[in-house]
């Protein structure tokens, strides 16, 4: 089940279009908020440098990056999506880094019947549609599956399911109300603490981890690794902190 399609999303971290000049980031929905206060300060020391942040879901930021899109950094919401990266020889695998961690949780509209407070509860007949990322293609989608088929809830929750195109869509469903409940980071949830309620932290069989690697064949291969250093470095780690991410 599909609701409302999404516009791709592309922020820009400072002024202008992107050339060939610009430092492209591509990165999953759900590092949005954090990596545009990430790019700024990281222009802030390095004023010559335009940071470009290009967010999608991290299966749609590499098929993008495998079709030529302009990009010098990618940064995945899970290891799935770099492994395939590794796979298509899109990245530098020697670049390859974890640099924070996540949870996944269970979200309900603010202020509502509160018959939900667990995974187990979304098989009530009162629930009606619950919300996640597609498996095939977004990282929490694919937590949200392997943290349910471990609870053996996987098949009655997917009967009522509502694909989002990244986390982000599965947020915007709950806080607008047109799902019952819905899967998300916990980064996420905070975001829209008026409009949504964290009912319940679900376990995932692997633990939910953010890899960022320099783009194979990038023509700002030396800026790039910079940029990942500075993700890494105790300011861009603080950065992470702010919004709710943890070190790895």
């Amino acid at each position: 089940m599909r609701l409302r399609p999404l516009v791709a999303l592309i922020l820009l971290v400072g002024c202008g279009g992107a050339s060939a000049a610009d430092l492209v980031v591509s990165a999953a929905a759900s590092l949005t908020d954090a990596f545009q206060a990430v790019g700024k300060a990281y222009e802030a020391r390095h004023p010559e440098t335009h940071v470009v942040l290009n967010v999608a879901a991290s299966d749609v930021l590499l098929r993008q990056i495998v079709s030529g899109a302009p990009a010098d950094v990618f940064a995945s919401a899970d290891e799935a999506a770099m492994n395939k990266a590794v796979a298509a020889k899109a990245i530098d695998p020697a670049s390859r880094r974890d640099f924070a961690t996540n949870r996944l949780v269970l979200i309900v509209p603010k202020g509502g019947d509160r018959h939900v407070a667990s995974p187990a509860d979304l098989k009530a007949d009162s629930v009606k549609r619950v919300a996640y990322g597609d498996p095939a293609s977004v990282p929490v989608g694919r937590y949200t599956r392997a943290a349910l088929e471990q609870q053996g809830l996987w098949d009655a929750v997917s009967a009522k399911g509502v694909l989002a195109q990244n986390v982000r869509q599965s947020l915007d469903y709950v806080a607008r109300g047109e799902v019952d409940a819905g899967f998300v980071f916990a980064t996420d949830a905070s975001l829209m603490k008026d409009k949504v309620d964290v009912v319940a932290t679900v376990p995932t069989p692997t633990p939910i981890t953010y890899p960022i690697a320099v783009v194979a064949g990038s023509k700002q291969g030396r800026e790039a690794a910079s940029f990942e250093a500075f993700v890494q470095s105790p300011e861009g780690r603080g950065i992470l902190a702010g919004f709710g991410f943890q070190a790895p």
